[in-house]
C-alpha cells in the first residue's frame, strides 16, 4: 500500500564509486552500474520504493557528470525532481536543500533519504520498516532505520539503541547515540551488546524539522538554503550555482543526528541488505562456481578459486590463482587481492595526484 500523498523519497545518487575503479568512473558511477541483472542499483532502489512511493513522489539528488544518464536510466521519474548539486557538500547540505524545495512545495512534507546503491533481497520486509519510519517521522521525530549487524563490521558507522530494544519491531524507541566507524576490537563489543545497529545512511522526518535542525545546528548552511529563490523559478538553478560551494561540507549525522534530542530509531532484521561497498561485495552476493569463482564474463580455469571476474566480452582464462577480484575496461585493467578489495579507492587518488584525468 502507498504512503500518504504527504511522503516523499529523496535518493542520493552523487557519490563516485571509488572503490568500484576501473568499472566506476566520474561519468560513469557505481550507481548507475550493473551489478546484479540487467538493473543497475539506482533503478533498483526505485523499483524497490515503488509500492510505497510512486515516481512523482521520488527525488534524486546527483551530480552534473551523472544526471543525464540518471534521466535517461529513471523515465518514470519527473525530469525536474532528478537535481544536480554544483559542488559535493556531502549528505546534510543534500538533505537541507531537496528539504527547503519539499517545505516549499508541500508544508506537510515528510522526507525518507536513501542511498542510491544498496542492495536488498528481501524487499517486502524492507518496506515494512520503511513505513514504520515515515509513521514515527510524522509526529515531528527525526528517525533513523538501522541494520541488525550481522558480523563485527569496522567499515559502518554504529546506533546505540537503549538495552532491551526489539530487532525488527515497528515502534520506533529514542536512541541513545551515534557511532563512528569502529575499530574491530570496538566492533566486535558493539555486536556483542546486542543493542547497537549498522547506520545505513537512511532517515525521515518532516522536511520543516530537518530545516529546523540545520538552523540550530549548521545555522550557516540553513540561512545559505532559505536565500534560494522559488524551485520554479529560472533564477533558481544560477543562484543554487552560487550558495551551494558556501555550504559547509558535512554528513547529516554529524551536523544533525548525533547532536539533535527528538531522533528515534528502528532497526531492521533479515531483510538482505548490502551496501555494496567494495568489489569483494560483489563477489560475496554473486553467483559462484564449486571453486567459489563468480564471473559477469566468459571464464575457465584450473586450479583456481575464490575469484571474481567481470571482463565484459573477453574470455578470461584462470590458472593456479585464487582470492584475486580482475576487472577489465576498455582503458584500465583491475587485478587486486580481495582482501584488499576497500583499498582500490587509493588507487584513485593515485591518479588524480597523477592528473591522469582520462582514467578517473
Amino acid at each position: 500500500m502507498a504512503l500518504k500523498s504527504s511522503h516523499y523519497g529523496l535518493i542520493l545518487a552523487g557519490g563516485r564509486g571509488t572503490r568500484f575503479w576501473p568499472r566506476s568512473r566520474r561519468a560513469r558511477a557505481k550507481q548507475i552500474l550493473p551489478f546484479f541483472g540487467a538493473e543497475s542499483l539506482i533503478q533498483q532502489t526505485v523499483r524497490r520504493l515503488r509500492p510505497v512511493l510512486p515516481p512523482e513522489r521520488i527525488w534524486v539528488l546527483t551530480n552534473g557528470y551523472l544526471r543525464a544518464e540518471i534521466v535517461r536510466q529513471l523515465p518514470e521519474v519527473p525530469r525536474k525532481q532528478i537535481l544536480a548539486e554544483p559542488v559535493g557538500r556531502n549528505t546534510a547540505p543534500a538533505i537541507g536543500l531537496v528539504a527547503r524545495i519539499l517545505h516549499s512545495l508541500d508544508q506537510g512534507a515528510v522526507m525518507g533519504v536513501f542511498p542510491a546503491d544498496h542492495y536488498i533481497t528481501r524487499p517486502t520486509r524492507f518496506l515494512r520498516m520503511v513505513r514504520s519510519a515515515f509513521r514515527a517521522a510524522g509526529s515531528g521525530n527525526l528517525a533513523v532505520l538501522g541494520i541488525q549487524p550481522m558480523w563485527p563490521e569496522t567499515g559502518y558507522g554504529y546506533i546505540e539503541f537503549p538495552p532491551g530494544f526489539e530487532v525488527g519491531s515497528t515502534n520506533a524507541v529514542p536512541t541513545l547515540s551515534f557511532r563512528e566507524k569502529p575499530g574491530i576490537e570496538t566492533a566486535k563489543k558493539f555486536v556483542e551488546a546486542g543493542n547497537f545497529c549498522w547506520n545505513a545512511g537512511m532517515f525521515f522526518g518532516r522536511a520543516g524539522v530537518f530545516l529546523e535542525a540545520l538552523r540550530l545546528y549548521l545555522p550557516k548552511t540553513a540561512t545559505l538554503l532559505a536565500g534560494l529563490p522559488p524551485f520554479a523559478s529560472r533564477a533558481f538553478a544560477a543562484k543554487l550555482k552560487q550558495v551551494f560551494p558556501l555550504c559547509e561540507s558535512i554528513s547529516i549525522d554529524y551536523a544533525v543526528m548525533e547532536k539533535a534530542g527528538n531522533v528515534v530509531g528502528l532497526a531492521a532484521d533479515n531483510v538482505g541488505w548490502n551496501d555494496v561497498g567494495s568489489w569483494n561485495a560483489v563477489y560475496e552476493l554473486a553467483r559462484r562456481d564449486r571453486n567459489g569463482n563468480a564471473s559477469r564474463s566468459e571464464m575457465i580455469q584450473q586450479s583456481s578459486s575464490g575469484n571474481y571476474v567481470d571482463a565484459a566480452d573477453k574470455l578470461v582464462a584462470l590458472l593456479g590463482v585464487k582470492d584475486l577480484i580482475i576487472v577489465d575496461t576498455p582503458d584500465a585493467l583491475l587485478v587486486a587481492d580481495r582482501g584488499q578489495a576497500q583499498k582500490v579507492g587509493g588507487l584513485v587518488k593515485l591518479l588524480e595526484k597523477q592528473k591522469r584525468d582520462r582514467l578517473l
